[in-house]
């Protein structure tokens, strides 16, 4: 605008010309910045429209070579390998029962299914398939032969790492990341990309590139966030085991949606290398990589084998601690706390129903076995959230900008909560610690609505301590019909709002959360292993 009126004042122009002339130049201005913003809007959809299109030619490619495989192996049996547990399948695996072929195309065949109706996955990963061929000749590996995926966000060589964001497609990643890479040398095959929403901001799974997935159980559910692929696709049963990544509930929470197990480790314990975060250096909650699958066990065997030399020598800022199979694997008797509620939002009924459900069997066992499992159970009297709060706002997360000063401050509020967490659970002599897991799955459009029930997750990734997810019942009429009676502490909207997302749940897997204190990971998976092996025998 500075060089149009040089040039008329230059030109002395009559201000009637001079006015039609500098408003000729603004609207020129505003319609380059229209086309513009047309442009950039263009090449965003061509971006996505070519994500896509790479999307459904691996999915198509995939589709062909496990008909071709088929075609040349009519006796295989795929359900009878999809039935195994991960155990049962490594040790056929390693005995020469089973095929690496045969386990692969059966899992291939079963994803391609489940990501029809669940739109799950965000790619096919088709190196696999070259990949199976050097692994069917090694039988190397506490994995070899396993097909396993991954969250989106995970970086695997000439693959995107978009987040659900479009300005990071077409961005291909150099190099795999540690986890990745660890598991390839243990001999898991990792197969396919799962999805996750945009930016991770979410516990929701929905993104303008690959769109919104479902729930296994209820396709007019939500499978959770942000490893919500990942839940998805294990729930549904295309996966035996997959990777997510957890800042404040992203592995949790699908897991209990979807009905499978899953661990959010001490952060640290696994490597972050490589998985990409929709921006880096944020502290004040740490996310951390974790395993879910069906089962207690095969987190056990995931985690064992990630933590390995090879992860060390990759990353020398992970602490060299192998996992201990003697403290998983133990039967010293357990004090276990519990808690009933955070004291902000109050659980659903099934959420309150199944948190004492797998307790009652705890209390049985102290007088059935001489005390092998038993417990001494203990109320914890103190509400955890409402400091949190006090350090972070109603939502967990940071909800304005902090000067150098205020950021320290609240670092050092943060490190005195962890120890004042400590010394009451010191205080108490508990192991570990039972409570509420967000449940049932939500109907759609809520989780963005609804920041206030993350409460129950992510208080652990604030105190850094591992916490896993064990799924225990399903929602009863009877919880559905209590529900209708639920008004929450506050009586408030977000109470409102809670009750609305997990209406119409009969029939949805409901879940419990297992808690032990930070890099007692091998205790935590205990805990949950226990919790797991009591519901097995309830239902018998």
């Amino acid at each position: 605008m500075d060089n149009v009126n040089q040039f008329l004042q230059g030109a002395r122009l009559d201000g009637r010309t001079a006015a039609l002339l500098t408003g000729a130049a603004c609207g020129a201005g505003a319609l380059l910045a229209l086309v513009h913003q047309v442009y950039r809007h263009q090449v965003a959809k061509e971006k996505m429209q070519r994500a896509r299109n790479r999307r459904a030619d691996g999915l198509q490619r995939a589709e062909e070579a496990v008909l071709q495989y088929k075609k040349s192996r009519p006796g295989t049996d795929p359900a009878l390998i999809l039935a195994m547990s991960l155990s049962e399948l490594t040790n056929s695996l390693q005995e020469g029962l089973l095929s690496p072929e045969d386990v692969f195309y059966s899992y291939m065949e079963k994803t391609l299914d489940v990501n029809k109706d669940l739109n799950c996955c965000t790619g096919i990963l088709l190196e696999s398939f070259d990949q199976l061929t050097s692994v069917a000749s090694n039988k190397e590996g506490l994995l070899y032969g396993v097909p396993v995926s991954i969250k989106e966000n995970y970086s695997y060589k000439n693959h995107d790492c978009s987040c659900g964001v479009v300005v990071n497609l077409e961005q291909p990643a150099e190099k795999d990341s540690v986890i990745v890479e660890v598991l390839k040398r243990q001999g898991a095959i990792p197969f396919v990309k799962t999805n996750l929403p945009q930016a991770l901001l979410n516990y929701d799974c929905s993104n303008p590139i690959y769109g919104q997935s479902l729930n296994p159980h209820n396709l007019q559910k939500t499978p959770g966030g942000s490893s919500g692929g990942e839940g998805a696709l294990v729930g549904g049963g295309g996966s035996l085991l997959g990777f997510g990544s957890d800042v404040g509930g992203s592995i949790r929470i699908p897991c209990s949606f979807c009905g499978i197990c899953g661990l959010k480790p001490t952060p640290g314990r696994l490597s972050s290398l490589g998985i990409q975060p929709i921006y880096r250096g944020q502290k004040s909650v740490p996310s951390c990589p974790g395993p879910m699958a069906r089962d207690v066990d095969s987190l056990a065997l995931a985690m064992q084998a990630l933590l390995c030399d090879h992860m060390f020598s990759l990353d020398p800022t992970v602490p060299p601690i192998p996992f201990n199979k003697q403290i998983y694997q133990s039967s010293k008797p357990l004090r276990i706390g519990y808690l009933e509620s955070d004291g902000y939002t109050q659980p659903s009924p099934s959420m309150t129903r199944v948190t004492f459900f797998p307790l009652c069997p705890l209390c049985l066992g102290i007088l059935a076995d001489g005390g092998t499992i038993s417990a001494c159970l203990c109320q914890l009297p103190f509400h955890l959230w409402s400091r949190v709060r006090k350090l972070f706002g109603p939502s967990g997360f940071v909800a304005h900008a902090l000067s150098v000063q205020n950021l320290w401050k609240q670092h050092a509020a943060v490190e005195d909560y962890i120890h004042e967490t400590v010394s009451e659970w010191r205080r108490l002599n508990i192991d570990v610690l039972l409570c509420p897991m967000i449940g049932p799955a939500f109907n759609f459009d809520y989780c963005g609505r609804i920041t206030s029930v993350l409460s129950y997750t992510i208080l652990y990734n604030l105190l850094t301590f591992p916490a896993g997810v064990v799924p225990v019942s399903t929602v009863t009429a009877e919880d559905e019909e209590e529900l209708r009676h639920y008004e929450g502490i506050f009586k408030d909207h977000w109470d409102k709002l809670f009750k609305q997302a997990v209406t119409g749940g009969e029939g949805l897997p409901v879940a419990v959360q297992c808690i032990a204190l930070p890099w007692q990971d091998e205790l935590c998976l205990r805990f949950m292993k226990e919790v797991e092996q009591l519901v097995k025998q309830s239902r018998k």
